[in-house]
């Protein structure tokens, strides 16, 4: 099934206006809806709502369909953005 990058970016930043609690359990829904991981997981990874923005930034570069030199040249552009979603991931799974 395909990601509605553009859905998933309005839901996002629809609950980085709400309150903090709120945010956090409906991003971590929403991100453990099309991952691996479950809400506790991503609420214990990225308990910054910002965080999580970052986090579907990163997945949106990694799902695209443009070719993996795209791809490589799209995260050296944002690496300090996303570095830090990285790091926590590679942590995570390593």
């Amino acid at each position: 099934m395909p990601i509605d990058w553009e859905d998933l970016d309005g839901a996002i930043d629809s609950a980085l206006e709400e309150s903090s609690a709120v945010t956090d359990a409906r991003l971590a829904t929403r991100i453990s809806s099309i991952t691996r991981m479950t809400d506790d997981e991503v609420e214990t990874l990225f308990p910054d709502p910002a965080d999580v923005k970052r986090l579907s930034e990163l997945m949106k570069v990694v799902k695209s369909a443009e070719k993996r030199n795209t791809k490589v040249n799209h995260l050296v552009a944002k690496t300090e953005e996303l570095s830090g979603v990285i790091l926590t991931l590679l942590e995570k799974f390593t």
